[in-house]
């Protein structure tokens, strides 16, 4: 009996002190020739440790708590121990009493090159630079962390976007890119310098409103839910007005584009005319979506 308890008590400690993330990360090499290169194996298993055994916060995630995410690094050329690649993130997150996950965060990061020798330490450190690669990284995990956190308590994420922007901070020091001001306006720079500034403070309202009031009402109530969601939408306009075309917007419409156009398109009917009106305004690069909305 004894022993049953202590396997219980062992059992009960794994699932309340789980990490954070459920991710999955996956190399590909095709582009340099030479795809089967034990090194993409290697980095793609040490990557996979390092993501999810590494505890990011402080914070107690049970098991079916844990953030289902990707991370997928295609490498376009490598020359000893330095690499070019580019990095694809992306994460969902549960919709109320339903098996839908719905996108969260999806992001291209088109500057990505590090160095990295075959079996290397990776350890992640809030205050200090350890190398691009795991800055990079452990930034990506940040956002997931606040996006996440964003979509369930208005501006929940606070302190992973704080998090963020100091990774970002301490590795400036770097000749890499996508950490300075002068690495345009579609950097992680740019991305976490937005996300905190107050200029486009409606995308964290958005985020809150779109998926607590909007998503996660709808198995209870479809009409509600969606009447909901093209609410939290047209927030998005007073971005637009400020600052046409942002980056900021450009990020959000990547994740949910594909979700706003089945949303609107299907369940009860509401008045969607004015919506689609909106996010032609404020996301013409998904114009041909919008106009596959039937109402």
């Amino acid at each position: 009996m004894r022993r049953l308890l202590v396997l219980f008590a062992f059992l009960c400690s794994a699932v309340v002190f789980s990490q954070e993330l459920n991710c999955t990360v996956n190399v590909i090499a095709q582009q340099t020739g030479n795809d089967n290169n034990v090194v993409f194996k290697t980095l793609e298993k040490q990557l996979n440790e390092f993501i999810n055994n590494t505890k990011w916060t402080e914070k107690n995630f049970g098991a079916e708590e844990r953030i289902n995410c990707s991370m997928v690094i295609n490498v376009t050329g490598y020359e000893n121990d330095s690499f070019s690649a580019t990095l694809q993130v992306s994460s969902s997150r549960p919709v109320f009493n339903s098996t839908y996950s719905s996108p969260v965060y999806n992001y291209n990061d088109k500057d990505f090159n590090f160095q990295y020798i075959e079996y290397q330490n990776m350890v992640f450190n809030p205050l200090q630079f350890e190398s691009n690669l795991v800055s990079v990284l452990s930034f990506h995990v940040f956002m997931i962390l606040g996006m996440d956190a964003d979509s369930f308590a208005l501006n929940g994420g606070d302190e992973y976007f704080s998090q963020a922007q100091t990774i970002a901070n301490y590795s400036q020091q770097l000749s890499g890119q996508g950490w300075k001001l002068e690495d345009g306006l579609q950097s992680r720079f740019a991305l976490i310098d937005n996300l905190l500034s107050p200029t486009f403070k409606e995308i964290r309202t958005t985020m809150y409103n779109y998926h607590m009031l909007g998503m996660d009402v709808m198995a209870d109530d479809t009409k509600k839910g969606k009447s909901e969601v093209i609410s939290s939408l047209s927030e998005l306009q007073k971005i637009h007005k400020r600052r046409p075309n942002s980056y900021l917007l450009r990020v959000f419409f990547d994740a949910k584009s594909d979700e706003i156009m089945d949303v609107l398109s299907g369940g009860p009917s509401v008045n969607i005319a004015e919506a689609v009106d909106i996010l032609n305004k404020i996301a013409p690069m998904h114009s041909q979506k919008w106009r596959k909305i039937k109402f």
